[in-house]
């Protein structure tokens, strides 16, 4: 059985879990994730900041990060889940983006995650402690690459600004505040935290808010069986009549129809590929 408190690697297919939605929809996590890229292209919302993202590139993100990943279907690379306090020295200060043009440096990262995977895959005694021993080896790489990239440009008042929102978003989404308050909360108009979100992110504040809220919301619908009233409440909703409509506007779909949807499915299986 697989110890949920060590690192563990992942298909970027596995990573979806089968469900577009839980890559795509802005969305924060327990744990920290690495994410190594050795084919396509893609984009990444990190933190209300736009990415590009190519071959040989790399992301760490910390725990709680505001995210959503546009990786599509000729992405392909691996991920790594690293729950907090399992990797020592892992920077997890801010999310890093790493873009590696060392063929060695590249190759280092391609064998440290092989091994990973085979490791795995072999559900050998020890698994967990060799899962740490080389999610470990993969902090080096990342700090020695970090230490060889350009000092990183001071963010500007429009990202400082776009960064304090979404660090509010994954912290209180389950409040049901609306977008006005966090720009209260923020010391700003509405009006100038959702032109300062489309310039940053291309998206508004208040849809940046909703995602959060819509991916709250398909998870513990879809992954849990809590009765659907007490979902809505979980969430911030007045009422469930309300929790409903907004499911429906937003999916197509009510509540226990996504819910009976997901039982029905089976979980993606795919092969992990780098």
């Amino acid at each position: 059985m697989t110890d949920p408190a060590a690192p563990s690697l992942l298909s970027l297919a596995q990573l979806s879990r089968g469900g577009p939605w839980r890559t795509e929809l802005q969305h924060s996590r327990e744990d920290h994730l690495f994410l190594w890229i050795t084919r396509g292209q893609g984009r990444v919302l990190v933190m209300g900041r736009r990415r590009g993202l190519g071959p040989h590139n790399a992301l760490l993100l910390p725990a709680q990060t505001l995210m959503s990943l546009d990786l599509g279907k000729q992405v392909f690379g691996l991920a790594v889940r690293i729950p907090p306090g399992s990797v020592p020295f892992l920077p997890t200060q801010d999310a890093l983006h790493l873009r590696v043009r060392d063929v060695l440096v590249q190759g280092e990262a391609t064998a440290i995650l092989d091994a990973m995977q085979r490791e795995q895959s072999t559900h050998r005694p020890f698994g967990a402690e060799a899962a740490r021993a080389h999610a470990g080896l993969l902090s080096v790489w990342i700090r020695r690459v970090q230490a060889q990239e350009p000092p990183a440009t001071q963010p500007n008042a429009a990202q400082r600004l776009s960064e304090a929102f979404c660090s509010l978003v994954a912290r209180d989404y389950r409040s049901g505040a609306p977008m006005a308050a966090y720009a209260t909360a923020l010391g700003v108009t509405p009006t100038h935290l959702t032109r300062t979100l489309r310039q940053t992110s291309g998206m508004t504040a208040a849809d940046i808010l909703t995602e959060r809220v819509l991916h709250g919301a398909r998870e513990m619908l879809q992954d849990g069986d809590l009765p659907i009233r007490l979902v809505a409440e979980s969430l911030g909703f007045s009422s469930a009549a309300y929790f409903t409509r907004f499911i429906q506007h937003h999916t197509k779909q009510t509540p226990s129809a996504l819910r009976k949807q997901a039982q029905s499915a089976p979980l993606s299986a795919q092969p992990m590929r780098a």
